[in-house]
């Protein structure tokens, strides 16, 4: 995969989020529930969205939000190193309303596009609820294998060779 791959389907490509991202971000979190699953445990319920991008900051990591051409946020995920040639993936979204068209699979690829230009990126982690059949797969086909030995009870934590 090369930081240049194709930006579809419909245009999408990553960029930096804008402001206003974090208040659409915020409306896809109905409840505590949806934001300790996406977010975990550390961000609380509610939250003020204007409050969303220093409550998700992690040190040394990278925000982005996959877009369409009007530019407006159809999904968000953050990377950020954790050790040697690791990156982490975390916080992968996309709009309840653009859901089942192939966007997940291009926000992943293009979060692991962007943390390739880190040097020393050569592997990637990501922790998924068990019960979430869809991004396992997802992330199965991405490259990503199950690491038992570091997962839980409802979360199994994935690796790329």
């Amino acid at each position: 995969m090369s930081a240049a791959e194709p930006a579809t389907p419909g245009g999408a490509a990553l960029r930096a989020p804008l402001p206003a991202d974090y208040a659409a971000i915020a409306a896809w979190l109905p409840d505590a529930t949806a934001c300790q699953r996406w977010a975990g445990p550390h961000l609380a319920f509610p939250f003020a969205a204007e409050e969303l991008e220093g409550l998700l900051r992690v040190d040394g990591g990278s925000d982005h939000c996959l877009s369409d051409a009007g530019m407006a946020v159809l999904g968000f995920g953050q990377h950020w190193p954790t050790s040697g040639e690791n990156t982490h993936l975390g916080r992968i979204i996309v709009s309840p309303t653009a859901r089942a068209r192939g966007l997940g699979r291009l926000l992943c690829r293009q979060l692991m596009a962007s943390a390739l230009l880190r040097p020393g990126s050569r592997t990637f982690t990501l922790r998924v609820y068990r019960d979430n059949a869809r991004a396992m797969r997802l992330y199965a086909s991405l490259g990503f294998a199950p690491v038992e030995a570091e997962s839980g009870a409802d979360i199994l934590f994935m690796r790329t060779a």
